[in-house]
């Protein structure tokens, strides 16, 4: 069964790489371009940085510098300097790279293959990755990279939701997004 899973999960990323890839020749963008894209355009505050998108693919320090000079290149990205700490830089998608974003990602015909299934099927099976994805990561002793409202540090309090490791006001927008410093 475990042949039979990674087969299935393999043929599926290579199917989804190849549709990305062939969206983002439109913009003349690499696939390692269009992962950075994607990214940030789903990270908090936490997680915007060069070091995280570095961390989150896996890739060199040089790559990631590389291919998000290109983003910004074609104003897909900009950087802002943070309002509390000048020596963070953060990576923000633009306009022009969010409008991109809503007509690739997902792909079409991705979505056309998903919505075949019932509704129930939709939800069992990602439940089902999220667990596979969890005890992956559990088991390769990587950074979780999780979304906010999900982690260990996401807090209730009677002013609001805190992050518990930076004791900073989230906003329900914050609580939707990928965290770098995600924790079970």
């Amino acid at each position: 069964m475990n042949d039979e899973l990674f087969n299935l999960i393999e043929r599926l990323s290579n199917l989804l790489r190849q549709e990305t890839r062939a969206e983002g020749q439109s913009l003349g963008l690499q696939p390692v371009q269009q992962e950075a894209l994607y990214y940030l355009s789903t990270c908090n505050r936490y997680s915007d940085t060069t070091l995280a998108v570095t961390e989150f693919l896996g890739l060199t320090k040089g790559t990631v510098s590389q291919s998000l000079k290109v983003l910004e290149g074609k104003k897909l990205i900009v950087r802002e300097k943070d309002k509390n700490d000048k020596r963070i830089t953060h990576l923000k998608v633009t306009e022009v790279g969010n409008t991109f974003l809503a007509a690739t990602c997902p792909p079409k015909k991705f979505t056309e293959a998903v919505t075949q299934l019932s509704d129930k099927d939709q939800s069992n099976t990602a439940i089902l990755l999220s667990e596979i994805l969890r005890n992956y990561q559990i088991t390769a002793e990587r950074n979780a990279f999780g979304v906010c409202r999900h982690c260990k540090f996401n807090q209730k309090t009677p002013e609001g939701i805190v992050c518990g490791l930076t004791k900073e006001p989230l906003s329900t927008e914050d609580t939707m997004l990928i965290c770098r410093e995600y924790c079970t």
